[in-house]
């Protein structure tokens, strides 16, 4: 473990550019991109590394760039930057955005290869090892399958046959890493959250774990192996060790010693294995700590179905910050349900919650106080005083919960300005008006500097507003949706 603790390192998967940036992608980015601006408020901002990025190797690009006309590192190209886009227009705020095709990350890989060459188990075997590989590959899952995986002989997920092949491929002994894998996640030096996901890899340790493939001859599209050039690295040591490359590794070891171990690893449900098995073999393989915290979040339906192209309910992050901003649409994603868990977005409740929360209840709390000190010339003068920053609410990944303590302060405010009528206090009573409205205020200051990790615009706009020399009304912050 690492013993610096005055750091905080964030990462999200690397999204595979097969697939457009859509809601779930958001999803976990946005969550990553809160708990980053809460840690630089907490720490301060060059105490926390938020890495994020596309995966673009692999079969399965090179044959959509192939349909697109495109050469694959064209294709990987368009895709990373609409990536990079959806992520400006939500605000999210990462440090570094790493690319599988990055040459720096090329040659770390191979790097890496190398290492594990060299590399023995526990047991005192070879860490990886060369052998044939036969079996049923899809495709389109970039993955060999077993008969129990398909329905009616087909890929349940492309519904069509997978492919009988066999080649030599390089492999990675897991199998003398279950004993060791089990002890460290039982003892919580790798802690699985939430606790079911925990409970869930434990299960599938029971049940035995299989010796994986590293490589391909089939796949032209990846990163060379140094010690075997018909060979290229298929998914896991190229894709996984984006955690480390991307923090200095192997040649920059005083970058890379400060910031890893990373203390947090987010992903959703579907990529569990691979960072609960395959990845803390690989680093206990490369003689490195594991990461302190993995959190594997639920997949959510939409209006209580799948996700889905052929349904037509895949939703874009873009269309949402268009009709709703990026502050809006960061709300509305975060205060829906509890993060971690299975949940289904019900795409009709967004006009409503934005109406209620945003434009009726803060954005309405904010115009109506300012519009009170302004319209009647009061003097109202509210400190800036930072509190300590500290919210275990989003330490432990409530967001919603943080979010609803957040609305009740609103409601208070609202309900102090009704309660004491300040508009009337002014024909009769100015000091006292003057004192209301102060405090009002004074609170929606200390409620935006609470907001400020989820709606960092809107945070400050109001932040800015009550505390300059003259409160002036300025422009609605959420206008209504009818």
């Amino acid at each position: 473990m690492s013993s610096n603790k005055n750091k905080y390192y964030i990462t999200t998967p690397i999204y595979y550019v097969n697939d457009r940036p859509h809601i779930g992608h958001a999803y976990t980015t946005l969550v990553a991109d809160v708990l980053a601006r809460y840690y630089s408020l907490k720490l301060g901002e060059d105490k926390v590394f938020f890495l994020t990025g596309t995966d673009e190797h692999g079969d399965k690009v090179a044959r959509s760039a192939k349909e697109a006309g495109l050469e694959p590192q064209a294709f990987t190209d368009q895709i990373a930057e609409l990536y990079k886009q959806a992520w400006q227009n939500l605000n999210i705020n990462y440090n570094y955005f790493i690319r599988t095709t990055d040459q720096d990350h090329v040659g770390a890989v191979q790097k890496i290869f190398n290492e594990l060459k060299e590399a023995k188990t526990p047991k005192g075997n070879p860490a990886i090892y060369q052998a044939d590989y036969q079996g049923l590959y899809c495709t389109g899952c970039e993955k060999f399958m077993t008969d129990k995986d398909l329905v009616d002989g087909k890929c349940p997920d492309h519904n069509r046959e997978p492919e009988e092949l066999s080649e030599k491929n390089w492999f990675f002994r897991l199998s003398d890493y279950t004993q060791i894998l089990e002890e460290k996640i039982i003892k919580d030096e790798i802690l699985i959250l939430p606790e079911g996901r925990k409970n869930e890899t434990l299960g599938l340790i029971k049940q035995g774990v299989s010796d994986f493939s590293i490589s391909r001859e089939s796949v032209k599209w990846g990163v060379e192996i140094p010690f075997d050039r018909s060979q290229k690295s298929y998914v896991w040591v190229d894709a996984l060790s984006n955690y480390i490359t991307a923090i200095g590794y192997p040649d920059d070891q005083v970058k890379f010693k400060a910031w890893w171990p990373a203390d947090l690893h987010l992903m959703a449900q579907d990529i569990l294995k691979f960072h609960a098995f395959y990845w803390p073999a690989l680093l206990m393989a490369l003689d490195l700590p594991l990461p302190k915290t993995e959190f594997i979040h639920g997949f959510f339906t939409i209006d209580g179905r799948k996700m889905s192209k052929t349904v037509g309910n895949v939703i874009k992050p873009d269309d949402l910050v268009k009709k709703y901003g990026a502050d809006g649409t960061r709300y509305l994603l975060l205060s829906q349900f509890s993060f971690g868990f299975e949940s289904d977005i019900k795409v009709e409740l967004f006009d409503e919650r934005y109406n209620s929360d945003l434009a009726n209840g803060l954005g309405n709390l904010a115009s109506r106080t300012a519009n009170l000190i302004e319209k009647n010339d009061l003097p109202v003068k509210v400190e800036l005083m930072e509190e300590k920053v500290e919210n275990s609410l989003i330490e432990n990944y409530n967001f919603n919960e943080a979010l609803k303590e957040i609305r009740e302060m609103m409601t208070e405010a609202d309900q102090l300005i009704d309660q004491t009528k300040p508009w009337e206090l002014v024909k009769s009573d100015i000091e006292q008006a003057t004192k209301v409205l102060t405090e009002v205020a004074g609170r929606i200051v200390r409620l935006a500097l609470r907001l400020r990790p989820f709606m960092p615009q809107t945070a400050g706009q109001l932040i800015d507003q009550f505390t300059a020399g003259k409160i002036v009304k300025g422009e609605s912050l959420f206008p209504r949706i009818n």
